[in-house]
This record gives structure tokens, C-alpha cells and sequence, in this order.
């Protein structure tokens, strides 16, 4: 799920301000109504200094459409580097990964909604049928909250929450886009057998899912990208023909040992061609880099059955569990 970006606010800036200041132990005071005087030492006055000696400085939050000069040591507008530091600064390091029980329970459908529910999800399944009853048990999925970097001539940021369900790696969006609005649990009435921590497989399926959002914005990006270098490899190849007819002129017109040096310039000329082409291509790369800001390990309700089904290859027993929030079956 991309999450759009926000529209720079001075006021909501100064409240983000304000209260990570004070969180990381400054002091902070409203001076007015788009002012905050601060006074940091440690951590936050790490802020404005690497060493984190004592500091004092009265933030300014510019309005959006400001057309005087900024400073941005004291000054907080759109894009300020300010902002991004003090982000940064916040996040945990390294990443907590923390866990959540949704709540609440809910019922199992009957037989033939379960049954028409495995036959949409797969619609080669010609015969179904359940081997054991439903045992409740828990569904497991990872959320993440991803910032994505794409280097090109322009730089592009963006956010995005990403949802896996284990331990296959599916994507679930559905999941993605429900998390802040679903309820939690306090207390965990059952004891939760949580999966162990395998990075490389989640992180490889995170940064799968993250590729198939991306993949309209870099289809636009390396369309532009092949624009750009298409015309600079023109302006490199007409540079270097018009030079190598110039030569070819004038060892025609020189004496033998000129001419010599004509072939010489010209396999230089030659190499340097090659070399500014190359130099092109690599200043035309795209890459993306992506960022976990944070990691949410969820546990829900859900049910598990052996079914009996026969597809197009053959009568198979498997196991799979029902997750009623989503309506969907994932085997196991």
C-alpha cells in the first residue's frame, strides 16, 4: 500500500517538533504560534551538532508559499533538512520487531461457503472435501513500513506498508490497508506459538512486494532515463564523428610523419568515445534502495483442516487454514 505523502502543514510540523524534542529529553516552549523555542542537550541537541553539547534555538515554521531566503538551521519548510534528520533521529535503531493479537474471534462459515471460497481462490479444483474438522489456531502475518528511495536524474520518495502472510510470503493488501483501523488485544487469553525470526526469507518477500508497487513509477522513470541517454550517446557520437573527420582531413593533407600522429589522435579519439559512452550509461543507472522504519509480527484468529481435493494433477490431502478476516485460504 502506497501511503500518500503529506501536505506540509506549520502547525503539524510544530507539534512533530515539539513532542520528539521533548521525548528525547528538550525543553520546548511556544513562543508563537509559528515558533518554538528549544533548549537541547544530549540526544536532541544532536540535532543541529554531532557532539550534543548544550544548545539553544528558536525554530521558525516558514508558511508553505514563503518566497524569502530560508536558513535552514532554524528554519522548518517543505523539505528542510531539519525534518528529515529529526525523523531519523526517532526511529528505533535497530528496528523492534513488536507482535499484536487482533481481536476479536470470529465464528467459522458453514462447509459450502468454505468450499466455494477454495474454489475461487482455485479454480482448478474439481472435487473438495473436508478430511478433518476446523481446529482454531493462529494466522500469522508481517506488516512493514517501508520508505523507498529511486536515484535517477530525479529523485523519488515514497512510504508504503506492506503486509506478507506466513510462511509463504504471499501479499496480503487487504491486510495493509486495514492495520491502523483493526482492534488489538490487550491480553492474550491463549498462549501464541510465535514463528521464529527468519530475515532472509520475510525481507527477500518484503522486498518483492515492494518492487510490484513500484513497478508502475519505475516503468515511468526508466522511460525517461532511456530518454535522457539516448540523446546524451547522440551528442557523444556526433562530437567524436565531426572530430574524426576533422583528422581524417587533415592526414590526407599532412606529410607521412603527420600522419602518424592523425592515426595516433584517432585511436585515442577512439578510446576516449568509448569511455564518455560508458561514463553515460552509468550516469543513467537507476537504484533503488528501500528502508524498514517498522516491523509488526500479527497474530489473528483463524481455523485449520486437512482437505481432500482433486485437480488436474491429482487427489492430494492438504493442510490449510482459514482466515475469516480476510475470507481467504492459505495453505499450509
Amino acid at each position: 500500500m502506497h501511503i500518500t505523502r503529506l501536505e506540509y502543514d506549520p502547525a503539524s510540523a510544530l507539534a512533530f517538533y515539539e513532542e520528539s524534542l521533548s521525548a528525547m529529553g528538550a525543553l520546548c516552549e511556544r513562543t508563537w504560534h509559528d515558533r518554538l523555542e528549544v533548549v537541547a542537550e544530549g540526544q536532541a541537541a544532536r540535532l543541529w551538532n554531532d557532539t550534543g553539547a548544550l544548545h539553544e534555538q528558536e525554530i521558525v515554521f516558514a508558511p508553505a508559499d514563503a518566497t524569502s531566503a530560508r536558513d535552514a538551521g532554524r528554519e522548518v519548510f517543505p523539505g528542510s533538512p531539519l525534518t528529515f534528520r529529526l525523523a531519523e533521529m526517532v526511529r528505533p535503531a535497530p528496528v523492534v520487531l513488536e507482535k499484536a493479537v487482533l481481536n476479536p474471534y470470529q465464528p467459522l462459515p458453514q462447509r459450502e461457503v468454505l468450499e466455494k471460497l477454495w474454489r475461487t481462490q482455485f479454480p482448478g479444483t474439481r472435487q473438495w472435501r473436508l478430511e478433518s474438522e476446523p481446529k482454531r489456531c493462529f494466522h500469522f502475518s508481517l506488516v512493514a513500513l517501508a520508505r523507498c528511495e529511486i536515484q535517477a536524474i530525479d529523485q523519488h520518495w515514497s512510504l508504503h506498508r506492506l503486509a506478507i502472510a506466513l510462511p509463504g510470503g504471499e501479499p496480503d493488501d487487504a491486510l495493509a490497508r486495514q492495520i491502523p483501523l483493526l482492534e488489538v488485544e490487550s491480553q492474550t487469553q491463549e498462549a501464541v506459538d510465535w514463528p521464529r525470526w527468519d530475515a532472509s526469507k520475510w525481507l527477500e518477500a518484503l522486498r518483492r512486494q515492494l518492487e510490484a508497487e513500484l513497478g508502475g513509477q519505475l516503468n515511468e522513470v526508466r522511460a525517461r532515463q532511456e530518454h535522457y541517454l539516448q540523446r546524451e550517446i547522440q551528442r557523444v557520437d556526433d562530437y567524436f564523428a565531426q572530430y574524426a573527420k576533422e583528422l581524417a582531413r587533415r592526414g590526407s593533407r599532412s606529410a607521412a610523419t603527420a600522419g602518424v600522429k592523425a592515426a595516433e589522435r584517432l585511436a585515442a579519439a577512439h578510446a576516449e568515445h568509448t569511455r564518455r559512452r560508458l561514463d553515460q550509461v552509468g550516469r543513467h543507472e537507476i537504484h533503488v534502495q528501500f528502508w524498514i522504519d517498522a516491523l509488526l509480527l500479527v497474530a489473528e484468529y483463524a481455523w485449520r483442516a486437512d482437505v481432500r481435493i482433486d485437480d488436474q494433477r491429482a487427489a492430494q490431502v492438504l493442510s490449510g487454514t482459514f482466515v475469516p478476516r480476510a475470507r481467504r485460504w492459505v495453505k499450509s
